[in-house]
């Protein structure tokens, strides 16, 4: 080698020194190699007789896909649209536009559409307040099943495990039945219906996560966010089974809080990732 390398540098010496290799005594204003991360010097000689070191490769990591909000719920949708287009048009062949355009997709379609707006609106949000230390991923696929999840935030206070619904409208609350004589029941209504059994569904996710994670000192923490709901001016969230329902802007500020986990952030986001893929 008869070049210095990039933490080397050729120069005239201000003081005395001695080559670090050969000891031969160095005087000042003679030529020689300083090295800055030893500070030290070499003599040209042993510069030319010591052969090149090559770096050691570094492996890239890669980027985590962190998935695109409502992906599946939209092609699930376009996909029942076209299955239906193409029926019509091919049962009537010269009205089957006419019938199309006057007609509406049935509600069995059409609910496809709305959750994948909602997830969409969430999801993007989400992205925008992103950092690295709040990290997110959307749209995941549980293995061995059809079911997703809607999103997961991992931030500095714990995990978050987030179901978007839209029920434009009609206003989520809490019913609880029985109490003192009779077991206590709660209930999640939306608008008239009992729509229980979405918070059955979060928990059951807020399992799975709790389960990769293995580690009861971060929380997991499941979250019904309903998007365009009747909510009160004053009040409205609760929480229900441990699960808790409220709406987009009360959500926000538990994503970007500060927590005694903000070192576990990088390494969460990529475990839930590759345990949860992209849907």
């Amino acid at each position: 080698m008869d070049k210095p390398t990039a933490d080397q540098k050729r120069m005239k010496l201000r003081y005395a020194g001695a080559c670090r290799l050969c000891g031969t005594v160095l005087e000042a204003g003679a030529e020689a190699i300083y090295e800055r991360a030893t500070k030290t010097v070499r003599c040209l000689e042993c510069l030319a007789s010591t052969p090149a070191q090559e770096p050691e490769p570094v492996t890239p990591v890669a980027p985590v896909d962190a998935g695109a909000p409502g992906g599946s719920a939209r092609r699930e949708f376009e996909r029942r649209q076209a299955k239906r287009t193409a029926r019509i048009r091919e049962k009537h062949p010269k009205l089957g536009g006419f019938i199309l355009a006057v007609s509406d997709d049935p509600q069995t379609t059409t609910a496809w559409n709305t959750g994948a707006l909602g997830e969409e609106r969430l999801g993007n949000r989400l992205n925008q307040l992103s950092s690295d230390s709040m990290r997110v991923l959307h749209d995941r696929r549980i293995p061995g099943t059809k079911a997703n999840i809607d999103h997961i935030a991992v931030t500095p206070s714990g995990i978050f495990v987030i179901d978007a619904k839209r029920y434009v409208g009609k206003r989520p609350t809490l019913q609880i039945e029985g109490g003192l004589f009779r077991p206590r029941v709660e209930k999640l209504l939306v608008g008239p219906r009992d729509q229980t059994k979405l918070v059955d569904g979060v928990q059951k996710q807020v399992d799975l996560v709790k389960g990769i994670l293995d580690d009861a000192e971060v929380p997991v923490v499941g979250v019904l966010c309903f998007i365009e709901s009747d909510w009160p001016l004053i009040g409205g969230a609760f929480t229900i089974r441990g699960v808790e329902v409220l709406w987009p802007k009360r959500l926000y500020p538990r994503l970007t809080a500060d927590g005694p986990h903000r070192d576990a952030v990088a390494d969460q986001h990529r475990r839930l990732a590759a345990c949860f893929p992209s849907a």
